[in-house]
């Protein structure tokens, strides 16, 4: 593909934290813009192929703290490209995976600002394939659902059916309402002994993957003191992941899949 002219905006998808997870034409962009707007979960390391000449703007959103909101972001990418400058908007996974690339798309078409989209490999599939958990197998799982955990109005939602035998739920930004997302699915009708993975820090040296059964989930994420970012994935995939088990019991269960629909 031809290089990015300048007075455009890129909105690039930085992968999960791996600089090695790059695509090729995400770190050649990366090297030659004369602007990054880049998330706070992208690494240091990624941000490290950034030309020196290059002015980097962290908007980094953090829960319950924004540095920069929203429409604040939306309005920099178009001010930036207007002034004639060659902007990469460096987002952690994949910027149509909960990234809002779809609203910073918007803004800029709106604006007349031409944009361009690079895939990355979203927080899911990176992290699961480090964590050596396959989202889908024959014998577990043949459909697979992203969610995010700190919507509002979580629990007016409707999960049924997304998570139980033969499928897996991957929950983004639940930490903070773990216990609450357990309670959720719980009440929906999946099984309280239906695995699950918490995957922190996906992809980087001090990756931690931690398993236990959906019932234990809330207490698990206290009591490992899990922190952000983290996803969490529910179904009898789980059970793959190399893993320290975290719950009392776990290695003497025959069958993880075991009675995961009431």
């Amino acid at each position: 593909m031809a290089e990015i002219p300048p007075a455009t905006v890129t909105l690039v998808g930085a992968g999960p934290g791996d600089p090695d997870l790059l695509t090729l034409r995400a770190a050649r962009l990366i090297g030659e813009a004369e602007v990054i707007v880049h998330d706070g979960l992208v690494s240091a390391d990624i941000l490290a192929l950034a030309s020196p000449r290059a002015e980097l703007i962290s908007v980094a959103k953090r829960r319950s703290r924004h540095s920069v909101p929203q429409h604040g972001i939306n309005a920099l990418l178009v001010e930036l490209a207007l002034a004639g400058r060659r902007v990469v908007r460096l987002k952690g996974g994949d910027p149509f995976i909960f990234g809002r690339g779809g609203e910073e798309m918007e803004a800029c078409r709106a604006a007349g600002v031409p944009v361009e989209i690079v895939p990355g490999i979203s927080a899911a599939i990176g992290c699961a394939a480090q964590a050596q958990l396959p989202l889908t197998h024959r014998d577990a799982a043949s459909a697979v659902s992203f969610v995010a955990g700190q919507c509002k109005g979580l629990t007016d939602q409707d999960w049924s059916g997304l998570a139980g035998a033969g499928r897996t739920l991957v929950i983004y930004m639940g930490v903070a309402t773990a216990a609450d997302i357990a309670d959720k699915l719980i009440a929906d009708g999946v099984s309280p002994a239906i695995p699950v993975a918490v995957l922190e820090n996906g992809t980087r040296a001090d990756m931690r993957t931690l398993r236990t059964l959906l019932a234990d989930l809330g207490e698990m994420v206290a009591r490992e003191k899990v922190k952000s970012p983290a996803l969490i994935v529910v179904g009898e995939v789980a059970a793959y992941a190399l893993a320290q088990d975290v719950l009392a019991g776990w290695a003497a269960r025959e069958t993880f899949g075991a009675e995961t629909d009431k």
